[in-house]
C-alpha cells in the first residue's frame, strides 16, 4: 500500500494523475478502452482519503456487474480503502429496500425473483396470449418487459413507446402489453419484486420519505459510477435519489462502447454530464496498455474519434483478415489459426473467439472439438450463482471442517476431485460431471451438463494452481479462497479457448482474439435499420477489436454452406480497415 499521497501519485500517467487529483467532484472520466480506468478510479478515491479530503466509509462507488464491482473492492483493499462500498446498483438498492421496508412501508420485504420467465408464462395464460411455450419466447417477452420498465413505461403505454422506439415484440405490441400488465399484477398479488422493481420501490421509498432519504444521504455522500455510457433512465432516477441536491459525483465512460441501447441504456447521461452539471472536471483518457499498436490502429480506424487511442505497448504481429469459401471451412480454419497459435505458446484460456450472435458458436464448438482444442463457452450467468458451483461450495466448506477435525493426508487436487466427485444426484463413476473432475472430455450436446462440467472443472484446475504454488495448503484454505473469491466476482477459468458473443466479452481481455463471421447481416445484425442502430453494431465490433492485446484476427466466408452460392458480402465497417490478407 502506498504510504503517502505522492506515492500513490507516483505511477499514473497525467491524465490518471489528473483525474486523481479531482478529489471532489462532479466529475466526467472519457475513458478509452485499456487506458486504465479502473486504476485511476480507484487511486482517486485512494488520494482523496489520504489527503483527508473524504472520509472512505462515505463513498459509494457503483458498477454493472458482480465481477467489476468486485475488482474495484479487490484494488481498494490494496490501496488501504476497503472501508469503500463498492457494489451494483441492484445489490446496493436491495440492501436499501430491505432496511427501510418494514420501516416505512410496513410488513416484510417482497421476496426477490430471479428469474421472469415462469410469472411471465402464468401472465400469457391469465390474458389468453399465445406464446408458443420456447425458452426464447419466454426470454422474448421478459426482455421487452425489462425494457419497458427501465425505460419507465407503463404497460398502457408500452405498444406506443415500443413503436416509437422501433421495437416489435414477436407477440404483438397490444398481447405484449397485457401479458406486460397481468406480469405486474401476478407480482404484486403475490409480493414478489423483480430486479427492477428493487431499483423502482428503492427510489419510491427515498422520494416519499424524508427520514430514509436523509439516513441514506448521511452514509453516501461521494459517488463514484462506472460504464456510465450503460445507465438507464431507472437507474438515473435511482443515483439523482441517493444524490440529492449535492454533485459530488464521479462518473467513468466512453461514448465509443454503448451497446446496450435494446436494454434501455442510454450514453445521453454521459454525454450531456456538463449540461447537468455546469463547471464539472472532464478528464480524457487515451492512453490504451492493453493493446498493440496495430489493434490500437484497426480500433481508431472503425471509430473516428476526436480523441483516437494511443499506444503504448511496444509493436506486435499485424492484424489479418481472411475470406472463406463457407461457414464451415471458415470454422476450420479458425481452429487451425488456434492449433498454431497454442503451439507458439499462447494459453487456450488467453485465446477468445467472439462472435455476433449466440447462436454461431456451434460450428465453433464442432470445429475444435475436431481438431482437439479445449473449449468453453461463456455466458451472461454469473459463476457463483449457478445450482453446481452453490452446492459444490457447501460440500468444501463441510469437507473442511471435517477435515480440520480428522485431519488428512491426501495432497489438495485429490482432496477437492474427491469431493466433487460426491456432488448429489451426479453420483457415477461414468457421470459427465464426474469424468470433469477426473479427466477426460466434456459432453457435448447437453447445454446444462456442459456448463455443469465446465464449472466443476474450473475449481479442479483452481485447486491444482493453489497445490503448485503452496503445496501446504489445505480443503480449509482453498474453501476460504473460494469464498473470497465469490465475494470479489473472481470466477476461476477453465483452461480452454472462449467463445462467447461480442456484448459478453464486454470488460474482459484476451493475448488473441479472433472475430469471425463478419459479414452483412451479422455485422451489422440484419436487424439494424437505422442509422443509430448501425452505428452501435459499429461500436460493437470496436469493443471486440479493443478486447486484444496482441493477436487478432477477422474473417468472414462467401456462403453459408459448403458448396452454396457465394452471395454474402463483407461487413461494410471493414471498408474503414486497413488490414493485411
Amino acid at each position: 500500500m502506498p504510504g503517502t499521497t505522492e506515492a500513490l501519485l507516483a505511477g499514473l500517467d497525467p491524465e490518471q494523475r489528473e483525474v486523481a487529483l479531482a478529489a471532489r467532484g462532479p466529475v466526467c472520466v472519457l475513458a478509452g478502452a485499456g487506458t486504465g480506468k479502473t486504476r485511476a478510479i480507484t487511486c482517486r478515491i485512494a488520494y482523496a482519503a489520504l489527503s483527508g479530503t473524504v472520509d472512505p466509509a462515505h463513498v459509494l462507488a457503483l458498477t454493472f456487474t458482480v465481477r467489476a464491482a468486485g475488482e474495484l473492492r479487490g484494488r481498494l483493499r490494496q490501496l488501504g480503502t476497503g472501508q469503500v462500498r463498492a457494489s451494483t446498483f441492484h445489490a446496493a438498492a436491495l440492501r436499501q429496500l430491505n432496511y427501510f421496508w418494514p420501516r416505512v412501508v410496513g410488513g416484510r420485504p417482497p421476496r426477490l425473483i430471479d428469474s421472469k420467465a415462469g410469472l411471465v408464462r402464468e401472465a400469457a395464460k391469465r390474458v389468453r396470449v399465445r406464446l408458443d411455450g420456447s425458452a426464447g419466447a419466454l426470454a422474448d417477452a421478459a426482455a421487452e418487459i425489462e425494457w419497458a420498465k427501465v425505460v419507465q413505461v407503463r404497460p398502457d403505454g408500452y405498444a406506443r413507446a415500443a413503436s416509437a422506439a422501433g421495437r416489435s415484440a414477436a407477440a404483438g405490441a397490444d398481447s405484449l402489453a397485457a401479458v406486460y400488465a397481468a406480469y405486474e399484477d401476478l407480482r404484486r398479488e403475490r409480493h414478489l419484486i423483480d430486479f427492477e422493481s428493487v431499483l423502482e420501490l428503492t427510489a419510491a421509498i427515498l422520494i416519499d420519505s424524508r427520514a430514509a432519504a436523509d439516513q441514506v444521504r448521511d452514509t453516501f455522500r461521494h459517488f463514484v459510477v462506472d460504464e456510465y455510457q450503460d445507465v438507464n433512465p431507472l437507474q438515473k432516477l435511482l443515483l439523482d435519489a441517493w444524490l440529492g441536491d449535492r454533485a459530488d459525483l464521479c462518473v467513468v465512460g466512453d461514448p465509443n462502447q454503448v451497446i446496450y441501447s435494446f436494454t434501455g441504456a442510454t450514453p445521453s447521461y454521459l454525454t450531456g454530464f456538463t449540461a447537468e452539471f455546469p463547471g464539472a472536471t472532464v478528464v480524457r483518457l487515451v492512453r490504451d496498455y492493453r493493446s498493440t499498436p496495430q489493434v490500437v490502429a484497426v480500433a481508431n480506424q472503425l471509430i473516428r474519434s476526436d480523441s483516437p487511442l494511443s499506444a503504448q505497448r511496444p509493436p506486435g504481429p499485424r492484424p489479418l483478415l481472411t475470406e472463406y469459401p463457407d461457414d464451415t471451412a471458415e470454422a476450420a480454419g479458425l481452429a487451425d489459426r488456434i492449433r498454431s497459435l497454442v503451439a507458439a505458446g499462447v494459453p487456450a484460456r488467453e485465446i477468445a473467439v467472439l462472435v455476433r450472435v449466440n447462436a454461431d458458436t456451434e460450428r465453433f464448438e464442432l470445429a475444435l472439438a475436431e481438431a482437439g482444442l479445449p473449449y468453453v463457452i461463456r455466458g451472461a450467468e454469473r459463476f457463483y450463482e449457478r445450482p453446481v458451483v452453490r452446492q459444490a461450495l457447501v460440500l468444501l466448506r463441510g469437507a473442511a471442517r471435517g477435515e480440520a477435525v480428522a485431519g488428512s493426508g491426501d495432497p489438495l487436487p485429490d482432496s477437492v476431485r474427491h469431493v466433487l466427485t460426491g456432488l448429489g444426484g451426479y453420483g457415477g463413476a461414468g457421470s459427465p460431471l464426474v469424468r470433469g473432475v477426473t479427466g477426460g472430455s466434456p459432453p457435448r450436446g447437453d447445454t446444462a451438463a456442459r456448463e455443469n462440467w465446465e464449472s466443476l472443472t474450473a475449481i479442479a484446475q483452481l485447486a491444482d494452481e493453489m497445490h503448485a504454488a503452496r503445496p501446504e495448503a489445505t480443503l480449509a484454505h482453498f474453501s476460504a479462497e473460494l469464498t473470497q473469491r465469490a465475494d470479489l466476482g473472481h470466477a476461476p477459468a477453465v483452461d480452454g479457448v472462449t467463445l462467447a458473443s461480442m456484448h459478453a466479452a464486454k470488460g474482459l481481455e484476451w493475448d488473441a482474439v479472433l472475430l469471425p463471421g463478419l459479414v452483412e447481416g451479422l455485422m451489422p445484425i440484419v436487424h439494424a435499420r437505422t442509422a443509430e442502430a448501425v452505428e452501435e453494431e459499429r461500436r460493437l465490433l470496436y469493443v471486440a477489436v479493443t478486447r486484444a492485446r496482441e493477436h487478432l484476427y477477422l474473417s468472414w466466408s462467401w456462403a453459408r454452406a459448403a458448396g452454396g452460392r457465394g452471395g454474402r458480402q463483407r461487413s461494410r465497417f471493414l471498408d474503414s480497415v486497413r488490414l493485411g490478407r
